[in-house]
This record gives C-alpha cells, structure tokens and sequence, in this order.
C-alpha cells in the first residue's frame, strides 16, 4: 500500500491488486475491478491498481484445468516484481477440480513462489474466497449456477459438500469453451435461477465461476428472491477487502458486500 494526498491534503491509500487469471478470461479483469472503482466513489480514501499475470487455458477440461494450475507458481513470481498488496488465483474451478481443500495447497504454493522472490503480499483464492464468503453470510445451505459440463459442477458440489456446505440444487449451462462462457449474458441469469429449487436455500451462488459475468444481476436477483445473492467475483472482492483491512462495501453487489458482512477466515 502506498498513501498519497488529493488537492485538498486528504490522504489516500492505494492497494496493488494480483491476480492470476486463465489466459482466456474476460471477465474477472472486468468485473473486480467494477466493483472496486464503485467503492472507490462511496470511499475515496481507498484507491485500486490491477495487475495480472496469465496461465494458458482455453478450454474447461481437466486436462487443460491441470495444465493451467502447473503455471501459477510462474505467473506468481511475474507478480512478485510489482509488489502487490494482495494475490488472489481467479478461476475456481481449476482449484475444486483437484479436490476437497485444494485451495489450501495452491495459495501455499504460490505463497511460497511469491516469498522467494521477496514480496510478502498474502494470498487468497476464489474457491476459498466462496467457502469464506458463503460462511461469513451464515449460510449452511446454498444452490448454485455454474457455466461448466455436469461433471465439473459435480466437483463444485463436492468441494462445498466437504466444506460443511450443503448443495440443495445446482443447475450446469455446458459451456465448455471459456471465451464462451465470458460472452454469455448476465441478464440471462434471471431466467436460469428459476430452474433451481430455492426452498431450502440459505443464499445463492449466483455464478460458481468468475468467468461467467453476474455482477449486473446480482442486486436483481438478490431483491427477487429475498435471500443473500452472491458470485466467485463478490466473494473475491469481499475477501481481497477484509484481508486488506477494509469494509467490504460495493453498492448494489449483494449482501455479502453491503459492508455488515465481516470477513471470516477460509
């Protein structure tokens, strides 16, 4: 973090934000920093620089999903040399797919390839981003949407089963191609939730996947059902936030960021 002074001699803080996002992703340099420059307008204390570093990954197979993680650590000492504030790795299935608490091992190796380059930045996950953000709501029971063929939305299921979550419903749009994916219509989403069976549901996942775009919805969505709506992307930014120190608080994204959502550990 580096603190500067406007015109009128206010302080202003300014966090680096890493991020290590498939080659193909659209949407996660869209969205998180949409949100960030929102709160930026409601807080202008705190500023938001992106940084990102890619790893190859067209296609949401497992194969191309284990390829992708085999890069992070590179992509990870790439960051190192801008001295981020924060890491986060941005594709959530890559992470599930490798199984219950995968998340674990993944921000300690890129932990470890950030260390040796001498940047102290902590680390975060968006699969364990959404274990945190859905626990720091209260929810024990959630249904979910996801952009992925049913047998990866099964591994999304598992891993939040493992977690202590219960998966009341889940519904998989088949997409397999990732530029596809971020191509799809957010608006479209209000029409795909009312195919889930939201009865026993505490909050939901809007989009297991921070390809998929939501973030136009989430508010919508959230105000029609009457339960906590949230994304990957708002459980990203709630938890890069409350590891930072800061309220998480993005007008119209959802409960989980209306800033009365503390922060939990993962």
């Amino acid at each position: 973090m580096t603190t500067t002074s406007t015109s009128i001699g206010a302080p202003v803080r300014t966090h680096h934000i890493g991020m290590i996002v498939p080659s193909s992703n659209l949407t996660m340099e869209t969205e998180l920093p949409a949100m960030l420059r929102a709160r930026e307008q409601v807080d202008p204390a705190d500023r938001f620089v992106f940084h990102a570093a890619r790893a190859r990954m067209r296609h949401v197979t497992p194969e191309q999903l284990r390829a992708m993680n085999a890069q992070a650590e590179r992509a990870a000492a790439e960051l190192a040399d801008a001295r981020p504030d924060i890491v986060t790795t941005a594709c959530l299935v890559a992470i599930m797919a490798q199984g219950p608490g995968y998340h674990c091992a993944a921000e300690d190796a890129i932990t470890a390839a950030l260390r040796a380059e001498g940047a102290t930045a902590p680390v975060i996950s968006s699969a364990g981003a959404l274990l945190s953000g859905i626990t720091a709501l209260g929810a024990k029971r959630v249904a979910i949407l996801t952009p992925y063929l049913k047998p990866l939305t099964q591994a999304v299921v598992d891993y939040l089963e493992d977690a202590g979550i219960e998966v009341v419903d889940s519904l998989s749009l088949e997409v397999p191609d990732n530029l596809a994916v971020a191509r799809l219509d957010p608006a479209d989403l209000r029409t795909h939730y009312r195919k889930l069976d939201l009865t026993r549901a505490d909050a939901l996942v809007l989009s297991a996947c921070v390809q998929m775009p939501s973030l136009p919805t989430i508010q919508t969505v959230e105000n029609e059902t009457g339960i906590p709506v949230l994304s990957a992307a708002t459980a990203t930014t709630h938890r890069i936030l409350t590891t930072l120190g800061l309220t998480p608080h993005v007008p119209d994204a959802g409960h989980l960021l209306s800033g009365n959502v503390p922060g939990v550990a993962a």
